[in-house]
């Protein structure tokens, strides 16, 4: 029947592209690591080292999650196809929305695998740490950095992330002039790396009694969280520690104690800190982590050698440096400026409805358009 040979049509379309899925997973090759690294879990004395074994297991987990989703996700076409051929040969209309609904749930994970395919960076499996600052336009600005913490924080949730502030400085009368989240999943860095830039709003001011238009404007710095088996050395000489009392609400604990550390290392004049811990030796511990994911993510995007070679260089917070508008008013668009990915549906986009954005980015990464 033509419904069932255009769906067809369809589906066939995906079977080279799967066979391409799989040799750019060098799924082969990935089975034969899952089965030395599992004999090398059943060796004698495996868990006399701890930390090693650990690194074993988790290595071993992330395998086999890939290997598993593909397999899933073979599948399912395998289903599919059959179902079609099935539905084609009886004749049975009846079946037709459910196939169509079958392939379009199966196109949307292929192109979510394919895209993971594109997350091949250094650190892109990493956690992400995502920093806010609020810049030109004051308790409107402020107001602008909650709402993309919010955003953000959604976009996370969806994708079953777990998000943890770790820093944040309060607006004077509203919202946020600063804030720092760690946001940990795997590929969180992968995916949100492309958010790294300024953020442009427009809007009629909640805080303005005469209803005017107006533009703000927030930083987001993403980078990847590194790891301590990494090593970065960086000499105490270099280092400016202080303890402050954190200033948000905590119970008795934060409110009593100088717990919070700020950190800024000194030839850079990059500044790192953390209030959310229970102690200030944890405190300490995550800004130390911060201050060197922050010098291999400068290290990388500017390709340098050594991290001595980096310099503080930060962006003016405002007009012409933004890589993305969210107009409210006076028509609801969301547009991205490198890539020319636009949404109209604002309050989705608000909501964390990011990963359009996101594929674009990566689809015009892999492409060398950016």
């Amino acid at each position: 029947m033509l419904q069932f040979e255009e769906l067809r049509g369809k589906a066939q379309g995906y079977k080279d592209g799967m066979q391409e899925l799989a040799e750019t997973l060098e799924l082969e090759q990935l089975r034969s690591q899952i089965g030395e690294l599992e004999q090398q879990a059943a060796k004698e004395g495996f868990w006399d080292d701890l930390e090693n074994s650990q690194k074993v297991l988790k290595q071993t987990s992330q395998l086999k999650d890939t290997v598993n989703k593909y397999d899933a996700l073979k599948r399912k076409y395998d289903d599919l196809c059959e179902l079609i051929d099935m539905a084609d040969a009886a004749e049975d209309l009846s079946l037709l929305q459910e196939v169509s609904d079958g392939l379009q749930d199966f196109a949307e994970q292929y192109e979510a695998m394919r895209l993971e395919t594109l997350l091949s960076g250094e650190y892109d499996q990493n956690n992400a740490i995502l920093t806010f600052h609020a810049g030109a336009g004051g308790t409107e600005a402020q107001d602008w950095v909650q709402m993309l913490f919010r955003m953000y924080a959604r976009w996370a949730e969806r994708h079953g992330f777990k998000t943890k502030t770790l820093d944040f400085l309060d607006g004077d009368e509203a919202g946020l002039k600063s804030a720092v989240v760690l946001v940990e999943g795997k590929n969180a860095y992968g995916y949100l790396k492309s958010e790294t830039g300024v953020h442009r709003l427009v809007r009629v001011s909640p805080f303005d009694s005469s209803g005017r238009r107006h533009t703000s404007f927030a930083s987001l710095e993403v980078m990847p969280e590194i790891n301590d088996d990494i090593e970065i050395n960086i000499s105490p000489d270099e280092l400016k520690v202080d303890t402050y009392r954190s200033s948000g609400a905590g119970g008795q604990h934060v409110n009593k104690t100088e717990s919070a550390i700020r950190i800024t290392h000194i030839p850079t004049g990059i500044v790192v800190a953390c209030q959310n811990e229970r102690s200030q030796h944890q405190n300490r511990e995550v800004a130390m982590r911060m201050l060197k994911s922050k010098l291999v993510e400068i290290k990388e995007r500017e390709h340098l050698d050594k991290i001595e070679d980096i310099k503080g260089v930060q962006k003016e917070i405002a007009w012409g440096s933004q890589i993305r508008s969210y107009v409210f008013m006076p028509y609801t668009l969301v547009k991205d400026h490198r890539t020319g990915f636009e949404n109209g549906n604002i309050n989705a986009v608000m909501d964390g409805d990011l990963d359009g954005f996101i594929n674009a980015y990566l689809k015009a990464q892999s492409q060398g358009k950016l």
